[in-house]
């Protein structure tokens, strides 16, 4: 139970300490939403800001998270597979299931990159 109490107030307190940069009462622009005080900013920093993104560059914002979420998802398969190949203690079936999931991760993220590829292509293409 005590360890239950533990992580549950560990993650509120790592809530509330993501969410206390929200509530800095520093001088904005008239723009009071997320977007306009992203917009401030990176119009500050020197970046051109799009007031209304058209639906391409949408969907390849959407497309190029995708991808990403699909490569941390190849390093997590990597480290558990590397995991349970040094904790396999000499048991061959084991390691050959480790060896397994290493080698269709590494197709997978093989798959990845070339769908990366293709729509980068694709979307200069469509750019331009």
């Amino acid at each position: 139970m005590k360890k239950h109490l533990t992580t549950i107030f560990s993650l509120l307190a790592l809530t509330a300490l993501l969410i206390l940069p929200y509530f800095v009462f520093a001088q904005t622009d008239t723009d009071n939403t997320i977007s306009g005080r992203l917009n401030v900013v990176s119009k500050i920093g020197g970046y051109a800001v799009e007031e209304s993104p058209d639906l391409l560059s949408t969907i390849g914002l959407i497309i190029n998270s995708l991808l990403t979420l699909l490569g941390v998802i190849f390093i997590i398969f990597i480290i558990i597979a590397g995991f349970q190949w040094m904790t396999a203690g000499g048991n061959e079936q084991k390691v050959e299931k480790s060896i397994d999931t290493i080698k269709r991760s590494v197709i997978g993220l093989i798959i990845i990159l070339s769908s990366w590829a293709i729509w980068q292509f694709i979307f200069t293409a469509l750019i331009t």
